[in-house]
């Protein structure tokens, strides 16, 4: 169930907000970007990474001035005007005092409150964060304003409607069709491309470092290292200038928090808010992974029709899900047009990928698989970790009807029968580094 979304006045804006959980503490989430408070529980991951911070606190979120719910943008408010949405917030949510969460470009608009009503700010989290939007020679991380700015512009405009900007957003989601869907309906329930290429116009021309050693409250500042949408160093910089800051450096290339290891980043949170941290419900176990694709499958798709690809698909999955039960696998989920799934060895996984191919192409259908072996994280049903994701680009790179593995499962298999040719050295999107890749023989 979701919450009941409300509204409450800014000045001559509505403001819509959430309110969830009852614990002894209260915690507003300042959005970045975008948001849309009810199509964030639509996303699984997204409903979990909320319900964890709600287990301990009284979560209070609003989606600002412009998109989601509130109202739209008549004009370009001020970073105080937008700051102030906050105080009309938690005096409608009865919040006297609370720990600010401000995620990305609302990291300014948190700093501005907190440095504007230190008494209603408890503590202060900057996730992701900048101090100023426009490149300067003491801030080099900063984007310029110039021809190539409005050709972004351009393509904001150009592919709105679509899941645009996934890879360097959620790098570690970018290719779960599920997930494509939905970020591209969020999108578009969030805001218009016109409201969209305004926000990023003001989030340009924002520069807070001067209120930077006016915050008195405590700080945490968490940032992903390898953030390919806000440099490192610009969490690192708001962690130098603001007196008595921590900062949290964690694993990852994701922007989106609650993508990736979002775990790690709710423990952070909750650590800092409440000397706490409770265990994870995540198991970590070594598997080897096997992601399956249908090769071409939108060519196939348009070539028989809608209500033939549908039995074509229902009847691929039913396969390759026998497939993986009779050697010992688990299907962990589709993934579109194949399926994800884990075994405790990597030769069941190889023996699975080659008979499922064979299968296939038996029913006029080709397909690639990918397998790696590694530590992965379990959670509930889902799995998550770098093992699944060097799985999914090594089936990227596979051929029609192949069946190919990093060096990792190839060497775990040695003194197999099994035989495999070199495919050479390859850059995987996203995982440092070269990876040498075979192909199982036939």
């Amino acid at each position: 169930m979701h919450p009941d979304t409300r509204y409450t006045q800014s000045g001559d804006v509505t403001i819509a907000y959430q309110v969830v959980g009852e614990g002894p503490f209260d915690l507003v989430l300042v959005p970045g970007f975008i948001s849309h408070l009810e199509q964030d529980w639509e996303d699984p991951a997204y409903a979990r990474f909320l319900g964890h911070l709600s287990s301990f606190c009284r979560l209070i979120r609003f989606d600002k001035r412009g998109t989601g719910l509130s109202d739209r943008l008549t004009s370009i408010p001020t970073i105080e005007e937008r700051s102030d949405d906050v105080r009309a917030v938690m005096d409608a949510a009865g919040s006297k005092r609370a720990t600010l969460l401000g995620i990305s470009e609302g990291g300014p608009m948190s700093i501005v409150f907190a440095a504007t009503y230190p008494e209603r700010t408890s503590a202060l989290i900057l996730y992701g964060s900048i101090a100023r939007g426009a490149w300067d020679v003491d801030y080099p991380w900063g984007g310029r304003v110039d021809a190539a700015f409005e050709d972004w512009l351009d393509s904001w405009r150009r592919d709105w409607g679509g899941p645009i900007k996934i890879d360097s957003w959620a790098p570690s989601a970018a290719n779960d069709p599920r997930f494509r869907a939905w970020w591209s309906r969020y999108l578009r329930l969030a805001a218009s491309p016109s409201s969209i290429i305004a926000l990023f116009r003001m989030n340009r021309a924002i520069d807070v470092r001067a209120i930077l050693p006016t915050i008195h409250v405590p700080t945490l500042v968490i940032h992903r290292t390898g953030d390919l949408a806000i440099h490192i160093e610009e969490g690192r910089y708001l962690a130098r200038h603001i007196e008595g800051a921590r900062i949290a450096e964690l694993d990852g290339d994701d922007h989106l928090w609650w993508v990736g290891n979002s775990a790690a980043v709710v423990s952070e949170i909750e650590q800092f808010m409440t000397g706490e941290t409770h265990v994870a419900e995540i198991d970590r176990v070594l598997a080897t992974v096997l992601f399956t694709d249908i090769v071409d499958s939108t060519a196939r798709a348009a070539q028989i029709g809608d209500r033939a690809w549908r039995d074509l698909l229902d009847n691929h999955n039913n396969i390759v899900r026998a497939e993986v039960a009779r050697y010992r696998g688990r299907a962990v989920k589709n993934t579109g047009d194949g399926l994800l799934a884990i075994f405790d060895g990597p030769a069941r996984a190889i023996d699975c990928a080659v008979a499922t191919a064979r299968e296939m192409q038996r029913h006029g259908i080709a397909i690639r698989a990918g397998i790696h072996a590694g530590e992965v994280e379990v959670m509930g049903d889902d799995i998550g970790g770098i093992a699944v994701h060097m799985a999914a680009r090594v089936m990227e790179l596979s051929e029609a009807n192949e069946v190919w593995t990093s060096r990792t499962v190839k060497d775990l298999v040695t003194g197999s029968k099994l035989r495999f040719l070199e495919r050479g050295a390859h850059k995987l999107k996203g995982i440092p580094g070269d990876w040498p890749l075979y192909s199982v023989a036939s």
